[in-house]
């Protein structure tokens, strides 16, 4: 087996380049740390907002995986097409907060608790409701956004 750097132009045997690697890459996993925290203090807040009941279709976990997917595609439109947005806006804001926020492993344990308790059907609907609304949540924000850029310029 071979161990090559996963980016060849830099050598982490130097310790020069490892410092200043490690000195980069420290802002951007501070600001993810930083907006999962946020994230996921607001899917806190959604559930404190709109509980849901142990032995209920998990409405509150597809509505947040819904908004947060809707949020991301019009923030990823915005910050490449319109707005030169910080190098840690995107770790922040996309990674940690919409990814504190969406919970797709509370979505798999959700799927696992209603096949356990003998709701297959809702379970596989489920799954397949929330990859529909996440996908197509996606590409109708990421649409709407960029006809609205486009109606808005000169």
């Amino acid at each position: 087996m071979v161990n090559e750097p996963v980016d060849p132009d830099v050598d982490l045997h130097s310790p020069a380049q490892h410092r200043e690697l490690r000195l980069r890459q420290g802002p951007v996993v501070a600001a993810v740390a930083l907006g999962g925290g946020v994230g996921a203090a607001a899917r806190y807040g959604a559930s404190l907002l709109w509980p849901t009941a142990a032995d209920a279709f998990p409405w509150t976990t597809l509505a947040v995986n819904t908004i947060g997917c809707t949020i991301i595609g019009v923030f990823m439109v915005v910050i490449t097409d319109v707005w030169a947005a910080h190098r840690l806006v995107r770790p922040f804001f996309g990674t940690g907060v919409l990814g504190g926020f969406t919970t797709f492993s509370t979505y798999a344990a959700d799927i696992q608790r209603l096949v356990d308790g003998r709701e297959a059907r809702t379970g596989l609907a489920y799954l397949a409701l929330t990859l529909l609304a996440a996908l197509a949540s996606v590409w109708i924000a990421v649409t709407v956004t960029r006809r609205v850029i486009e109606w808005r310029q000169p």
